[in-house]
């Protein structure tokens, strides 16, 4: 399962930047993160949807829906 993250956070008009300054992680590490080739056994973390969830104001399984409707590749 891969996860077009690149896809969400333009439809979303968010930066990588935005949500980490939102959500409190650190920009290096969700750039990285988002940025990195998936594979089949980790295609997004916890930190991940979390740092997405909390850009939002949303709960992680309100993302994490979104993104297996909308953003599977």
């Amino acid at each position: 399962m891969r996860i077009n993250i690149k896809q969400y956070l333009e439809v979303h008009n968010l930066t990588i930047y935005q949500v980490s300054k939102r959500s409190g992680y650190g920009y290096t590490t969700l750039h990285k993160s988002f940025n990195k080739p998936q594979s089949s056994a980790t295609p997004l973390n916890l930190r991940d949807l979390d740092a997405l969830a909390r850009a939002q104001h949303k709960h992680m399984w309100e993302v994490l829906k979104e993104l297996e409707e909308h953003y599977l590749n």
